[in-house]
């Protein structure tokens, strides 16, 4: 089994969370969100997986514990959105100009933009939890030229939100049998829980913009006179 297959394999992941411990899982996390080129990488289901191989770290031989997991991780995505700003606010406009190659499309770069355009500060947060976005959201936020303080404010707790849930419940979940027999289907169903709260997100704002939308309308009609 390849790499990149392993990457998108949850039991290709146990071998190699396994395999390369915390080091690995902090690299791929950091480039993940603080490089351009780690779109391709696991998000949300490395973070489940390894919550799983630390629930179950006794059983498969691995020195894997949920807390220092937690902490390192929450380091890295910090760090990785970090770098991400830094690269947009350095590079700016000059990014979305830049030729396509084989790590990186500009058209994930544009959604990242028509999303941060959408949401503003919020999407720093909610890219968290949406594969690729995550990737170009700090990016974009720093060649939009969002405040650094508010930026930090964000980051810190989209980073701590979502490592810390998508680890948590890899862990709990990883105690229970039915799970580990059929860890890929848990995958799947967890990676599209973790997107459902930004739908919803997305779904209430589109209400309130149709809701407000009437009300200036309505308010704009003029009251007829009788004659």
């Amino acid at each position: 089994m390849d790499f990149l297959h392993q990457l998108h394999d949850p039991e290709g992941l146990k071998t190699l969370i396994a395999a390369g411990g915390y080091l690995l899982l902090f690299a791929i996390v950091f480039a993940e969100t603080g490089l351009l080129i780690g779109f391709f990488l696991p998000g949300d289901s490395l973070l489940f997986v390894a919550g799983f191989v630390a629930a179950n770290a006794d059983k498969l031989g691995v020195h894997l514990a949920i807390g220092p997991l937690i902490v390192l991780l929450c380091i890295a995505a910090i760090a990785g959105d970090t770098v991400g700003y830094l690269i947009g606010r350095k590079a700016g406009p000059a990014l979305f100009s830049k030729p396509d190659s084989r790590f990186f499309k500009r058209k994930h770069l544009d959604n990242a933009r028509d999303f941060y355009d959408k949401h503003g500060p919020k999407t720093i947060v909610l890219a968290r939890f949406i594969p690729i976005v995550r990737t170009f959201a700090p990016t974009v936020a720093g060649a939009a030229g969002m405040d650094y303080r508010q930026f930090l404010t964000y980051n810190i707790v989209g980073g701590i939100t979502w490592i810390t849930s998508m680890s948590l419940l890899g862990y709990f979940l990883g105690a229970i049998p039915i799970v580990e027999k059929n860890l890929s289907k848990a995958v799947i169903l967890i990676v599209l829980l973790s997107i459902l709260p930004v739908i919803l997100h997305a779904l209430k704002e589109k209400r309130a913009a149709k809701a407000k939308f009437g009300a200036d309308s309505g308010a704009r009609v003029e009251p007829s006179i009788d004659a």
